[in-house]
């Protein structure tokens, strides 16, 4: 196993390879210092990689379903056992607190492969009505009958995002590889190392079973070219990814010129409707996650805040006062809960969106500097207030801890005002009626909707409306996005 501080190698067809353009360096955003090097993939390697994906998808794809879930259990098995080191290298190359680390990236990585050991298992095929044709081919009537189908897509290439390098690949390559898929996994630049650790514990479990080599292969790089070439390359069937919409505009583009399946989870600016009779305290906790789960750089989050009137200022108070007590610092010390930004410049792009929210006239409520420690990429989480619609810090996503406040009269200028977005992934409404809320759910043009509740169902289907993504994964949906709809039909029924 490779330690911190090491230099990391490729993992191409089942080798692990040195990478042709060297290494570049994993930055802790806490501290500063170097966690190890990760390796810096060619466009060539990538293609090896992709062709190796290509090689193995036949032989894996007829791997009985119930030795792909006994291989998905067992590297669960083998990541668990490594779990204090994965938490602490996850913690160091992200700056999430150790509680996030450990709660939400490790462990929920183990979890997954776990739902996608039994995903493996789960029907893929379905019987469907018999139909009565009174006119059939050549003009004979007859009986027929019908099975819906659910077959592997392919080469399926992975772009995980950087703000969770554990769930997030956990969460593409399970399913794909449940369903008969294998997988070239890009994780992101600046924390691709807790994905190469997972690699291992796949790699093991894949060379126990006998399984081909090339099932698994990852690549990386800081370069815009390796992406690219996990995109372009013709043994590629399927892209999911996981990141900016920018980003995933010109992933799409791409994979339209070669009709490639795409599963794209992408941007959000999630509305969080607070209504007069709603419970503020609960609210603010929900909203008040902007600032503590990883420095608000979580597409989920409710960063768009639209209060009613009459409970307005009464919530921009609380949601102040919650402010002062959380914890900014080291997320390795016991009770942060506010640690760095991914990168500098990433803190350079939150503050400049501080900047312009004073510019375009909303009232800093608090926040929005930096905390004045000696080393880290920190801002202090911000509020704005007195905001509208037409402000770019309402209207486009910032991916820190910053909120924005917009005030609304009823319900249909509140209902108006959350679909006011060119995203939309989650919304949440905070309401003392549940029927009002139910309404106001069924009226959100979202993905998800969390009604007085920040918390998500793993089973439901998670994705976004217009620019916040493509298709649906989680639960059973991520087995039905990587995967065909094949129709057999036969006479007889």
């Amino acid at each position: 196993m490779n330690t911190r501080g090491n230099a990391q190698r490729l993992y191409v067809g089942g080798e692990w390879t040195e990478p042709d353009g060297g290494h570049y360096e994993v930055i802790d955003p806490a501290t500063e210092e170097v966690v190890g090097l990760a390796p810096e993939a060619s466009r060539d390697q990538v293609y090896e990689a992709t062709a190796a994906a290509r090689a193995a998808f036949e032989p894996w794809s007829r791997t009985p379903p119930e030795q792909r879930a006994a291989i998905l259990d067992r590297a669960a098995d083998m990541i668990q056992r490594e779990f204090d080191a994965y938490a602490e290298l996850a913690r160091a190359e992200t700056g999430a607190t150790t509680g996030t680390a450990r709660g939400m990236q490790v462990a929920v990585g183990v979890s997954r492969f776990r739902r996608y050991a039994k995903g493996a298992l789960e029907p893929v095929e379905q019987g469907l009505p018999p139909q009565i044709n009174e006119a059939g081919p050549m003009g004979r009537a007859g009986i027929f009958g019908a099975l819906a189908a659910r077959r592997p897509v392919g080469v399926v290439t992975c772009i995980t995002s950087y703000n969770n390098p554990w769930a997030n690949p956990a969460g593409k390559v399970a399913p794909a590889l449940a369903m008969g898929n294998t997988v070239v996994v890009k994780p992101a630049p600046q924390d691709p190392l807790s994905v190469y650790r997972m690699a291992e514990a796949l790699a093991e479990a894949l060379e126990e079973a006998g399984a081909p080599p090339g099932v698994v292969n990852v690549v990386s790089g800081s370069r815009t070219e390796v992406g690219e070439a996990g995109v372009d390359s013709p043994d590629v069937d399927m892209v999911s990814f996981t990141g900016s919409t920018s980003v995933g505009r010109r992933i799409g583009e791409v994979c339209g010129r070669g009709m490639k399946r795409q599963l794209m989870e992408l941007g959000g600016k999630g509305a969080a409707l607070v209504f007069d009779d709603a419970d503020l305290d609960a609210a603010v906790m929900g909203i008040g996650t902007t600032f503590s789960f990883y420095s608000g750089q979580i597409c989920t989050a409710p960063t768009r805040v639209i209060a009613q009137r009459a409970v307005h200022d009464r919530l921009i108070e609380k949601l102040t006062a919650y402010m002062g007590y959380l914890k900014l610092g080291d997320p390795a010390a016991p009770g942060t809960v506010v640690g760095p930004l991914i990168s500098a410049a990433h803190r350079d792009r939150v503050e400049s969106y501080v900047e312009l929210g004073r510019k375009e006239g909303a009232r800093l409520v608090a926040g929005g500097e930096r905390p004045g420690l000696a080393k880290g990429f920190y801002v202090t989480p911000a509020l704005f207030a007195d905001c509208t619609s037409e402000m770019r810090i309402v209207r486009e996503e910032i991916f820190g801890p910053v909120v924005v406040v917009v005030p609304f009269d009823d319900e249909e200028e509140g209902v108006a005002l959350a679909n006011d977005s060119d995203y939309g992934l989650i919304d949440y409404v905070w309401s003392g009626d549940a029927a009002r809320a139910f309404r106001v759910a069924r009226r959100l043009r979202a993905g998800g909707v969390g009604i007085n509740t920040i918390g998500r169902n793993m089973e439901a289907p998670f994705g976004g409306f217009k620019m916040s993504g493509v298709g649906r994964d989680v639960g059973s949906y991520a087995l039905h996005a990587y995967s065909e709809t094949q129709a057999i039909v036969w006479p007889g029924g």
